[in-house]
């Protein structure tokens, strides 16, 4: 359910999280119908993020090449700042990842870090079978590539 929508000059990012073996196609459907809630399309994403223990997962790396979009990966310490905004906890996540929640985590802390301004969610996470979908953006004031 979408709980508002990005400022014209906002950074937006992807926080995904994913069970191992999880499929480029089920990522990219996941973070298509996310966009599809605030009529926002893949040209509108400026990063892709998600937790540093996913670093080698084949779908998550292969999402980010098929999409030509830079992904973070972010550490346990990172992801663990945003607890407190997250719209679920999850002890699973919490002791594989270091976070309470891979995607909206990774959202919200990499929108931050990439615009140095704070983030908000755009919407709760959205899920499917083997991975989780959050999109977070945050007003910017200097280049990105900084970030």
């Amino acid at each position: 359910m979408p709980l508002s929508t990005p400022p014209t000059t906002s950074l937006l990012v992807a926080g995904l999280g994913c069970r191992k073996g999880c499929s480029a196609e089920e990522l990219e459907r996941l973070l298509l119908q996310a966009l599809a809630l605030h009529g926002l399309s893949v040209s509108a994403l400026d990063w892709l993020a998600s937790s540093a223990h996913k670093t080698n997962e084949p779908g998550l790396l292969q999402l980010a090449e098929r999409l030509q979009l830079p992904i973070r990966w972010l550490p346990a310490s990172q992801l663990a700042d945003q607890d407190a905004a997250l719209s679920a906890h999850s002890a699973l996540s919490r002791q594989v990842s270091g976070s309470a929640g891979v995607a909206e985590a990774s959202a919200l802390a990499q929108a931050a870090a990439a615009s140095g301004q704070p983030a908000r969610l755009l919407c709760s996470k959205l899920r499917s079978d083997n991975a989780t979908c959050a999109l977070a953006c945050a007003p910017f004031s200097q280049p990105m590539e900084s970030a």
